[in-house]
């Protein structure tokens, strides 16, 4: 399995990592056969969030790990905290605190390798972020800090008064949902590409070597759907299996080869729990798209390029 560096902690991670925000649907023994199964294709990275099935995914994790094989100090374990769902984001340093030890629990160990701050909050007090940090990192509990879908000055907020680096931000990105690179390529352009949604935000995680963790890989809209053989995505279908074919692999592979050839060193976050789909998704670790490919595809989704 392709590494890649984990921002500035000196860590490297395998390019792809389980997301597992529908392992609630698996009973112990799939759990463990998956988990098995991906760390057999070099995947030892594992993502969640207090939220995931109210709490259950990271339960049924543990149960899992408990059912296999593997050892706890062989893998990687991620977490997010900060939604209520339906009712707020909260930062606050009472409610980060209790997410860790709520999923500590649920997940049966005693620290996550890392912990993400999942959706910016508009209330956010930077100072009780750090405070809350500080307290995590002195009891072990956590031993890296990162963010999820915020950018470079929300970023840079935090970097203010938080002493640990943020070795990660997870953001939403595919071929379908191309818009942190048609914003770099579309500069002082009049046309809905060169719109700066997120304030360049591809280019100041590589400035800061800040891990981009690319979520939802074959989603288009905000989790509406899945782009390969959607009838609305034919020219990126077409593309795409076009590719596909000349390698011998399935799209799913170059879906994921097509973020992983991004200069960024993109971490990808697969959430498949099929053993078989997975299978296809780690191949893209070791296929390198051609340049002229990889732009292929970004025009075939009807992107510019001026």
């Amino acid at each position: 399995m392709k590494q890649v560096k984990f921002g500035t902690t000196g860590k490297l991670v395998p390019a792809i990592a389980l997301g597992c925000m529908r392992m609630s649907s698996l009973t112990p023994a799939q759990g463990a056969e998956l988990l098995e199964f991906a760390v057999g294709q070099g995947i030892n990275f594992f993502d969640h969030a207090d939220i995931y099935g109210g709490g259950e995914c990271e339960t049924v994790f543990r149960k899992s790990l408990e059912e296999s094989s593997l050892k706890r100090e062989d893998l990687t374990i991620q977490s997010k905290c900060g939604i209520v769902p339906g009712v707020m984001y909260d930062f606050s340093k009472e409610h980060i605190l209790a997410s860790v030890d709520g999923s500590l629990k649920r997940l049966g160990t005693d620290y996550l390798d890392v912990l993400l701050l999942h959706r910016p909050d508009a209330l956010m007090e930077p100072e009780e972020v750090a405070e809350a940090f500080d307290t995590l990192e002195r009891a072990g509990k956590v031993r890296f800090f990162g963010v999820s879908n915020q950018n470079p000055m929300q970023m840079e907020l935090l970097r203010k008064y938080v002493k640990q680096p943020l070795a990660a931000n997870q953001l939403q990105a595919s071929a379908a949902h191309a818009g942190m690179f048609s914003a770099g390529m579309q500069v002082n352009m009049k046309t809905e590409g060169g719109v700066d949604r997120d304030g360049s935000v591809l280019d100041y995680c590589r400035l800061h070597e800040i891990t981009i963790q690319a979520w939802s890989p074959f989603q288009y809209g905000m989790i509406e759907g899945v782009f390969l053989g959607h009838e609305n995505y034919a020219s990126l279908n077409a593309k795409i299996n076009e590719i596909a074919e000349r390698y011998g692999v399935t799209n799913t592979t170059i879906a994921v080869a097509w973020l992983l050839r991004h200069p960024a060193g993109m971490q990808v976050l697969a959430g498949s729990m099929s053993p078989t789909r997975l299978a296809e998704i780690c191949k893209a670790a070791d296929l390198e798209l051609a340049r002229r490919e990889w732009y292929e595809i970004y025009l075939a989704d009807g992107n510019l390029m001026p």
